[in-house]
């Protein structure tokens, strides 16, 4: 992993020296080879203006600081017990029930429409921007052409990105340079990446805009509809906590980033794993174990939990997004009581 690191810093430091530095800040050289490529085929295949885009992309800075960032994300440096202490703390459970509260008419009426549960609307909202709190402090331009540019592990991911931030920018008639959003590009409340908001985001108000970066139902809405749209199915279980019973002679497991269900509650149930759920005997489900504050832990994750996969690709968070909207839950009950 080191040994990436720095091949990856090496990389950076060379394509910086051919950017174009003023005042200490690096921007973007968009006669850089790979830069006027990328410019040529916006031309060609999205029919941009060429010389807008230059003065857009020429506007982006390339920032060092993007690079460590996504190098070294929570999911891969922090144990499941360091990673809940982050999300799952009384702060963030308080906030989320005044947040339900203040939009509970608008947050039913997207889960009645959408069949996915307000908590899990909110826990997703409190885990990606402890609702709308944390946004990201970077220019969504500057993330992308940076990882697009200069980060070559990842280049073509983000290169893709950047194409879709570009065409979204002028379809929704947003000025580029403008949107703020995470190191790694994902915008607004929801925290979406480009491509999820032409996909996915919606105009839950009929005001003819999708607005994640200021309007509650458009985020709700939006979060409801990725689910959606990746086969949430409604009123279905999502986890439950297990044990490895005296029936078990496997190998003690140990926590991955398993991200897909490969056993069945018959199959898992007949190797000694106990856990508690009313799905069908063939449906899919797949054994979690995650290093938790007090030791190992087992969790059986069900269709709904890699659901929650989809919206980021690791099994702590979709564990920390499903337990967050759970506690809100509570409180908003024991607050009503």
């Amino acid at each position: 992993m080191k040994k990436r690191l720095l091949v990856v810093a090496a990389a950076f430091l060379v394509s910086v020296s051919c950017a174009r530095a003023v005042d200490d800040v690096v921007y973007v050289d968009v006669d850089r080879p790979d830069v006027a490529a990328f410019i040529d085929e916006m031309v060609a295949q999205h029919d941009f203006g060429r010389e807008a885009l230059r003065n857009v992309l020429g506007q982006a800075q390339i920032k060092a600081s993007i690079i460590r960032k996504i190098s070294t994300p929570a999911e891969r440096t922090l144990t499941w017990g360091e990673y809940r202490k982050i999300f799952i703390t009384r702060e963030r459970i308080s906030a989320g029930a005044t947040f339900w509260r203040e939009n509970r008419e608008m947050l039913e009426r997207i889960s009645e429409e959408s069949g996915v549960s307000v908590e899990m609307i909110v826990g997703i909202i409190g885990v990606e921007t402890y609702y709308g709190r944390i946004t990201g402090k970077d220019r969504v331009i500057d993330a992308l052409a940076t990882l697009a540019f200069d980060y070559p592990p990842r280049s073509k991911f983000f290169r893709k990105e950047l194409t879709e931030f570009l065409v979204l920018a002028r379809e929704e008639e947003i000025d580029a340079t403008e949107p703020m959003g995470s190191y790694a590009g994902a915008m607004g409340r929801p925290q979406f990446m480009p491509s999820s908001f032409r996909a996915y985001a919606v105009d839950a108000t009929g005001d003819g805009k999708r607005d994640i970066w200021n309007n509650w139902a458009d985020v709700a809405g939006s979060v409801a509809n990725y689910f959606v749209a990746h086969g949430w199915r409604s009123d279905e279980q999502v986890t439950s906590q297990a044990t490895l019973g005296s029936g078990w002679n496997g190998p003690a497991p140990k926590p991955r980033n398993t991200l897909k269900a490969s056993e069945t509650v018959e199959s898992l149930s007949q190797k000694g794993v106990l856990f508690a759920t009313d799905l069908s005997a063939d449906s899919k489900v797949q054994l979690l174990t995650y290093e938790g504050a007090d030791g190992i832990e087992h969790w059986v994750g069900f269709h709904n939990f890699f659901v929650i996969t989809k919206y980021n690709r690791s099994v702590m968070y979709a564990l920390a997004a499903y337990q967050l909207g759970q506690e809100v839950a509570l409180q908003v009950i024991d607050d009503a009581a």
